[in-house]
């Protein structure tokens, strides 16, 4: 199995901390947030992992090289952002032949168990099955509805009057061929260029135990406050 671990964001409203050191790098209980999601791989069953570069490369390919132990990981620069969606599609032969992947954004915080992910996309095979979880502030995020059996009936990305608090946890399993929906140049997002696509054909699970986007200063505080308690 494979995955995809989307790192490549500059991280602009962590400023200064991301002046110098990438937001995947940043550490939480004492170590970085690419540690922690590569032990949740691996944990997961998965084999291969791809990481997206742009800001501060070398600082993860440091890491990368003195790391040992599952998954393998692979990484790819990006000199300009492609964006999340344009990511996935400019490497789509890596994942071709694949029953599924999935992909995951690198600035969340979570102990969700990906095989819960996993699970839902073998059992119900559809393109895709997102984990989702309940927000107190949805209009920053996904909105999505799902009904009874867990199938996406709406997405709207950052509405500006959200009809649920449900919320796209940027956690994915996709069939590759979703990956020719993907048009346009990039950057291509997920949340905007894709997702509103998958209505009535994707599948949701719900994020159960912790679950944060460090993607604030503030956000990141009360991970390190929170996490190493967990």
């Amino acid at each position: 199995m494979k995955a995809f671990l989307l790192a490549a964001g500059v991280g602009s409203r962590l400023r200064p901390i991301t002046d110098t050191t990438p937001k995947c790098m940043l550490t939480v209980g004492g170590r970085p947030l690419l540690e922690i999601w590569l032990d949740a791989f691996a944990k997961a069953g998965v084999d291969e992992v791809l990481v997206n570069l742009h800001h501060l490369p070398d600082v993860v390919r440091g890491y990368l090289a003195a790391r040992t132990g599952p998954p393998a990981v692979l990484t790819c620069y990006e000199p300009q952002l492609l964006g999340s969606a344009g990511t996935l599609a400019a490497n789509r032969d890596w994942v071709a032949g694949e029953d599924f992947f999935l992909a995951c954004n690198a600035d969340n915080l979570t102990d969700f168990d990906l095989r819960s992910l996993i699970k839902t996309q073998r059992e119900h095979q559809p393109v895709a099955t997102l984990g989702v979880f309940h927000s107190a502030t949805p209009s920053t995020g996904g909105v999505v509805e799902a009904d009874e059996t867990g199938t996406i009936t709406s997405f709207t990305e950052k509405p500006e009057h959200p009809v649920s608090d449900l919320v796209n946890a940027g956690l994915y399993a996709f069939k590759p061929n979703l990956l020719d929906e993907i048009a346009g140049e990039p950057p291509r997002d997920i949340g905007y260029h894709l997702l509103p696509a998958l209505v009535a054909r994707a599948k949701v699970v719900l994020v159960d135990g912790y679950f944060l986007d460090i993607g604030t200063p503030d956000a990141y505080q009360r991970a390190c406050e929170e996490w190493p308690a967990r």
